[in-house]
């Protein structure tokens, strides 16, 4: 039986949250990936949307697609890859500080993630939100070092499978 082709992906990055899933408690429901090379020995991290560093691809869970589906689409907004998810890494709890939250906005809620480890199949030349972030393969010591002032992101980074040399 031929499998169908894949629709080719958007280069409209999604924005605005009128699709946004909530939680229970009002918490904002994000879906990420912490994206590995073949060999597991490097992560993919993305520049902040602001520059000012380095994060793992993630965003909103919208109410019209899976969570897998969610952090895949993130994957590829933000970071122009193609990937595989190969281990749901769990959820993650906000573990920024009312006034780090509050820099987005008076009423920005705290968030749930939820990341999955991913395999890239492919890197693409250009991807929606190319012109806003870079992307940069790293070692785990230096993927941690980048992560430090983000614990939930630090954290997805120590539930996955990477080799940490």
């Amino acid at each position: 039986m031929a499998q169908e082709p894949k629709p080719e992906r958007s280069m409209e990055a999604r924005v605005g949250r009128d699709k946004q899933r909530y939680g229970s408690k009002g918490e904002r429901l994000v879906a990420g990936v912490v994206p590995l090379s073949t060999d597991r020995t490097q992560v993919l991290l993305i520049q902040s949307s602001a520059r000012k560093g380095w994060v793992l691809p993630k965003g909103g869970w919208e109410d019209d697609e899976s969570q897998p589906e969610a952090a895949c689409r993130e994957a590829w907004e933000e970071a122009g890859i193609e990937c595989k998810i190969e281990k749901d890494l769990g959820e993650i709890e906000e573990q920024r500080t009312e006034a780090q939250i509050k820099k987005y906005g008076a009423t920005a809620p705290r968030a749930l993630y939820r990341f999955y480890e991913v395999s890239v199949k492919e890197e693409k030349a250009s991807w929606p939100e190319a012109y806003k972030r870079d992307r940069l393969w790293m070692v785990y010591s230096k993927a941690k070092e980048c992560l430090k002032d983000r614990p939930e992101l630090s954290e997805a980074l120590e539930r996955c499978s990477m080799k940490r040399k």
